[in-house]
């Protein structure tokens, strides 16, 4: 009877957020068809009733999980990088990042995003995710010198590059740098590569 009570307890403590966290692993996983209310509920030990106790249905769940994977995965990154003292320290933060983002095969949000690409709801995220990224690292070059159209250019030869790398990561791990070591070396290879005169 207690353990009943408890676990009731636990699941009246369900947040939007944890269902928001609960369908982008999902997303992670299995792609956008992996958001399934019943599995997700079971996942978290709760029913269906605490899921729509916070969302109206599985769309806007899907909408919450896309604000989240912008929110963790470009706004939370800008922040940690802009934390860094000049521009080139800025650049090999935010490319050490990402690529060490990669490092987990089974973490490939950004691969889901990319295979869902044509979706309703995640298309303008995707649009205004990438437009966001290219436009923040562009930035970054412009701040080590380059002019404008150059600066966009290398901007979009880094993103192409982190999202090969991560396509690359969940095929075929044994291709990229495996250690942190060698993942160390790679990234201060892409760094001279990109900003190479």
């Amino acid at each position: 009877m207690v353990e009943r009570r408890t676990r009731k307890q636990s699941v009246n403590r369900l947040t939007a957020d944890d269902w928001t966290s609960a369908a982008l692993d999902a997303m992670a996983r299995g792609g956008l068809a992996a958001v399934a209310v019943e599995p997700l509920a079971t996942h978290l030990g709760a029913t269906k009733g605490s899921f729509y106790w916070h969302f109206a249905n599985r769309d806007a769940l899907i909408e919450a999980a896309l604000r989240r994977w912008e929110t963790d995965h470009t706004d939370a990154v800008i922040l940690l990088v802009e934390a860094q003292p000049d521009p080139l320290a800025k650049l090999r933060t935010l490319i050490a990042t990402v690529i060490e983002s990669t490092a987990n095969p089974a973490d490939s949000i950004e691969l889901a995003m990319l295979a869902t690409a044509d979706h309703p709801h995640v298309a303008p995220v995707l649009a205004r995710v990438t437009e966001r990224r290219v436009a923040y690292t562009a930035e970054l070059f412009q701040a080590l010198g380059l002019q404008a159209e150059a600066a966009r250019h290398r901007a979009l030869l880094a993103v192409s590059a982190y999202l090969g790398h991560a396509q690359l990561a969940h095929a075929t791990p044994q291709v990229v740098p495996g250690t942190a070591a060698e993942r160390s070396r790679y990234i201060d290879r892409i760094i001279d590569l990109v900003t190479a005169r």
